[in-house]
């Protein structure tokens, strides 16, 4: 009998650290409207991406964007060594999506896991910035260009948003940043796109 339940006690041990295990790997979210970095990665358009390809919506770094967060040149990873990929700008060839300037766009996240939400900020590159050299606070409008405030909720599993399109030209990186409230973490995705 205590081998049974020595061997049950033990089963479910291996099943806590199982579901621990894969509740933090199937978290959390990303961009698809504009399309980010990750999810050209995940859906084959862009090849090389390391292990990003598999996980998408893992671009989790500290929050408190701009002051704190990533360290500069990592901003598009979250500062995650193994997605360093999405930090490289790739002489600029990374695939961009049509918008224009002054129009509402409607942005969109999936979420794999829905966090109790403090904002969805997103940032804009500024005129004349360098698409060849990685992401900088120095590279971005000081400001964001669209707040949207989530007092707590947790989003649906897909959630959408409009917002007005700053006045800009040529290529751009839009930086969206996903403000989690109950922990000290934030989810980043880079779009890059093309007025």
């Amino acid at each position: 009998m205590r081998k049974k339940i020595g061997a049950a006690v033990v089963g479910l041990a291996v099943a806590g650290v199982s579901l621990l295990a894969t509740g933090s790997a199937s978290s959390h979210g990303y961009t698809d409207s504009p399309i980010s970095r990750q999810k050209l990665c995940a859906n084959g358009t862009v090849t090389n991406c390391g292990n990003i390809q598999w996980e998408p919506q893992s671009v989790e770094g500290p929050k408190g964007f701009p002051a704190a967060g990533p360290a500069d040149g990592k901003i598009c990873s979250g500062g995650l060594g193994q997605f360093a990929q999405l930090d490289d700008p790739r002489g600029g060839a990374w695939p961009t999506t049509k918008v224009s300037s002054g129009q509402s766009y409607n942005f969109r996240w999936q979420f794999t896991a829905r966090h109790a939400t403090t904002d969805f900020k997103y940032y804009i590159t500024k005129n004349g910035w360098n698409s060849n050299a990685p992401l900088t606070r120095a590279a971005l409008d000081s400001q964001p260009f669209l707040t949207v405030p989530y007092n707590n909720q947790q989003p649906p599993a897909t959630l959408s948003h409009s917002g007005t399109l700053p006045s800009k030209s040529g290529r751009h990186l839009i930086l969206a940043v996903w403000t989690i409230a109950d922990t000290g973490n934030a989810f980043y995705a880079c779009s890059d796109v093309q007025f």
